[in-house]
């Protein structure tokens, strides 16, 4: 049996960046990526025809987490690794609610790392904004899961121990059905993905390489500086070729079971033995892939890395739901007390 679930954001009049901007003071550092993360959600939510009082942003704690504050919305600062229990919680309570989360690299995947893992898994539709500046910058400067190994930081002074995690690897590991990456220097490419994981059914995940001016100056400058972009960044779009490089002469070949970068023009290499991007491609070795790679032999992907479709946790909630109530004996409370087994005191 099919459950209609109505759209209750139809014929609403266009909303603009401004219905969006807070009151607020923004209390970020000058020159934090987190300024430019801000300023791209606040154009693509007047694009997603949604009426204001039917968003939410759910946060946890960190720099990031003070986003609930800055977009004219409704929202909810949680507590330290929990935004997405909240965000799950407010998304099955009402499903009409779009709901955006927004955390750091410590936020999800140190403390809050098990809830993480599991909304992905579960698929529930909501738009996950992690920023990774690979520090834990709101405390001052602690190692964070993705700090690289060997980095001094205040609470490592003889270099990180530990193997960070790649994000993108850990979501794909727990089934996520959207994986994308961008960086905070890329306007126009934040716009566009953030525009397209809304639009994805399902928990779509989107790494922002952001940059932390104070504790961790420059952590991603040999992806996101001036003289390094062009060599060390493959930008990916649905069906065309992986072709990058300052003269756009490089692209990536599968070659056994590994990604290589290959020159067009040398040994016989044209743009058709090019791989061709396919986001939507169920099986996630490819996507694997090209989320864990990295300079030295490789680019950096960046983009829409995975996007599959799958049934959301909600929808198959609500549609169960409304299966029960019309099958089931029970409508009311007083059904409930009246039914089995009952006696009079």
């Amino acid at each position: 049996m099919e459950i209609e679930i109505k759209d209750h954001n139809a014929g609403i009049n266009q909303l603009t960046k401004d219905d969006f901007v807070s009151d607020q003071m923004v209390k970020w550092c000058p020159g934090c990526g987190d300024h430019a993360i801000l300023s791209s959600l606040l154009k693509v939510l007047p694009e997603l025809g949604v009426r204001k009082e039917k968003i939410v942003i759910v946060s946890g704690i960190g720099c990031s987490s003070r986003f609930p504050y800055y977009v004219k919305t409704y929202g909810f600062h949680g507590i330290h690794g929990r935004a997405a229990v909240l965000a799950s919680g407010i998304k099955i309570a009402n499903p009409q609610l779009q709901v955006w989360m927004a955390t750091g690299d410590g936020d999800s995947m140190a403390i809050g790392g098990n809830h993480f893992i599991h909304v992905l898994r579960r698929n529930l539709d909501i738009n996950i904004l992690l920023f990774n500046n690979r520090i834990y910058g709101l405390t001052k400067g602690q190692f964070s899961p993705t700090t690289p190994y060997g980095w001094v930081t205040k609470s490592s002074p003889q270099g990180t121990m530990e193997r960070p995690f790649n994000v993108g690897e850990l979501a794909i590991g727990a089934q996520g059905t959207f994986f994308a990456r961008v960086a905070d220097n890329n306007p126009k490419m934040m716009f566009e993905t953030m525009l397209e994981a809304a639009r994805h059914k399902g928990t779509s995940l989107i790494e922002i390489l952001q940059n932390c001016v104070i504790f961790s100056n420059r952590i991603h400058d040999n992806i996101t500086g001036r003289e390094q972009k062009d060599e060390n960044q493959l930008h990916l779009a649905h069906g065309k070729p992986m072709i990058f490089g300052k003269s756009n002469d490089k692209g990536i070949v599968l070659e056994g079971t590994r990604l290589k970068v290959v020159k067009i023009g040398e040994n016989g290499i044209t743009e058709k033995d090019i791989l061709v991007h396919d986001q939507s491609q169920p099986d996630s070795g490819i996507h694997m892939m090209l989320a864990t790679m990295g300079p030295p032999l490789h680019p950096v992907s960046l983009g829409v890395i995975r996007s599959v479709s799958q049934p959301t946790y909600d929808e198959q909630m609500v549609r169960i739901i409304e299966k029960e109530k019309l099958i089931h004996p029970v409508k009311t409370v007083d059904d409930l007390l009246r039914s089995g087994k009952t006696w009079e005191i």
